[in-house]
């Protein structure tokens, strides 16, 4: 006789406590006349015949004292002779399909379904429990992105694929919503500050994916957020709480409720628009549509339980909005600048080659060694290709070629005295060959030798007509230029070929010529 369970034990009950007979009983609820004897032999045993029937989990006792565990009809496996083989592998981790092979040398016959059926009764799989965690007012917030589908780009008019980001507070259900083209770094911290901006307040911690705008190394162990990120956290004063890699479920507040709701009913049959239209229109959205729901989970208005409980449980927001400063490592050539953001910023030439940190804000840059230590702020380029430069981060002989221009190399001329100005004009004057080195070279001696010798010695140079760089280099170089000027020749009269006449040498003219 097969042992019944509590179903069929309370069916046979019900039909004995009606007075059916064993027949009646074999042909409506498929026993055999033998089987109907027994419970029926059972049933008065235990006063179950008549009165009230004691509570199921009661009846469930007295069943399985008397016939223990309910058991189907089987054949015995044809693992059954290995079990404890099989089981061993099993437990050491081994797979059901090398079990089996390893089952072929022991001659086994039977099947591979045979051994996957026997394991999975001897070990069956533990369920997947999901546990739900409700959070308190302003506790926490969770972030999702999630695929839009194509908008309108209102620059080029052309479609674009779209994200939408989705934060949604786990207590009210209350949310934000924002479509964007990209997922960079700049644009989830922008986003970021958007939604609590939205909100009015700040989460004490925000669930995210591990994406690489947050996250700059998924671990569960010690996951490392993105440096950026992470100084937007301390900014604004909320926890991150990366979610396991791979366990959308541990954020399903903004998974099920956030973004797939977006897209089932916002974004359900909705004409490509452009992404500014979409994003005014989702933004009225959250606050009359999703806002004033009945949410299926807490059975409450989302709109209505942020501004009764949760808004004022939310930590207030800071003086002044984010920055949005990005941060990345960057090496620093060996021209002394790092890349960032198409443009070129310049470091210590005792760094180069070393891979330096560099934040950009929205109005200056910073460059930070391996220790984090500071070692040069930029203004923010405002264009690609432009160059940020301190002098003082190049080698010494390297700079006067970068910054003495023409422009500048006539006003420092000026600056030193009008006879130094007059050579540089001079030499720059010309129009057959480029004189700005042989300029920067005689600029150069400002910083040796001072203003006052460099006048003197273009002074003198001057005064002897020749207004070269060769000859002011060598009059600082032997120290004449502090030397007394000569003084100027008398003049003379012109030369003549002959003193005296023709006449006065010969006494009569010549063929009628005269001879001075």
């Amino acid at each position: 006789m097969r042992r019944k369970n509590i179903v069929e034990i309370m069916a046979m009950l019900q039909h004995l406590r009606a007075g059916a007979s064993n027949n009646q009983i074999k042909r409506e609820l498929n026993v055999s006349r033998h089987t109907a004897r027994a419970y029926r032999q059972w049933a008065e045993e235990h006063g179950l015949l008549t009165g009230a029937l004691p509570p199921i989990e009661e009846l469930e006792r007295l069943r399985a004292d008397s016939f223990g565990a309910p058991s189907p009809p089987q054949n015995v496996s044809t693992v059954e002779p290995y079990r404890e083989f099989v089981l061993a592998l099993y437990d050491q981790g081994v797979e059901i399909a090398a079990i089996y092979q390893r089952l072929g040398d022991k001659a086994f016959k039977g099947s591979y379904s045979a051994v996957y059926r026997f394991i999975r009764r001897q070990r069956p799989n533990r369920p997947d429990v999901t546990v739900r965690v409700e959070c308190q007012p302003g506790e926490e917030a969770q972030v999702d992105f999630g695929y839009a589908g194509y908008m309108l780009d209102p620059e080029t008019g052309k479609r674009r694929k779209s994200w939408a980001f989705v934060m949604t507070l786990s207590f009210s259900r209350h949310q934000y919503v924002e479509f964007v083209f990209d997922q960079k770094l700049g644009t989830w911290l922008r986003l970021h500050r958007n939604a609590l901006s939205w909100f009015g307040g700040v989460p004490q911690r925000i669930v995210i994916d591990n994406l690489k705008a947050g996250i700059a190394q998924a671990c569960w162990q010690d996951p490392q957020p993105q440096l950026a990120y992470r100084e937007c956290a301390e900014h604004y004063g909320f926890l991150i709480a990366p979610c396991k890699p791979r366990t959308p479920q541990h954020k399903g507040k903004v998974e099920q409720g956030g973004v797939h709701y977006v897209k089932r009913n916002f974004l359900g049959g909705r004409e490509p628009t452009s992404l500014a239209q979409a994003n005014r229109d989702v933004r009225a959205w959250c606050l009359e549509t999703a806002g004033q729901r009945t949410h299926g989970t807490t059975r409450k208005q989302p709109l209505v339980q942020f501004e009764e409980i949760e808004k004022t449980a939310l930590q207030p927001l800071p003086a002044a909005p984010y920055d949005l400063a990005v941060w990345k490592r960057a090496k620093l050539h060996h021209d002394c600048y790092v890349v960032f953001d198409n443009a070129y910023y310049s470091a210590p030439f005792r760094l180069v080659g070393q891979q330096l940190f560099v934040r950009g804000g929205s109005r200056e840059v910073r460059l930070y060694n391996s220790d984090y230590q500071l070692v040069a702020t930029h203004e923010r380029a405002t264009e690609p290709g432009q160059r940020q430069t301190h002098p003082d981060h190049l080698p010494p002989e390297k700079v006067a070629g970068v910054f003495l221009t023409r422009e500048t190399c006539q006003a420092a001329a000026a600056d030193i005295g009008p006879a130094t100005a007059e050579i540089v004009e001079t030499l720059l004057a010309d129009t057959t060959l480029e004189r700005l080195p042989m300029v920067r070279r005689l600029l150069a001696w400002r910083e040796r030798v001072g203003d006052e010798r460099l006048e003197a010695a273009c002074r003198r140079a001057l005064r002897f007509g020749d207004p070269s760089y060769k000859t002011v280099r060598g009059i600082l170089k032997q120290g004449l230029e502090s030397e007394p000027e000569p003084e100027p020749l008398a003049a003379t009269p012109p030369a003549k070929a002959f003193v005296r006449t023709a006449v006065d040498l010969f006494g009569q003219k010549l063929g009628g010529l005269s001879w001075n």
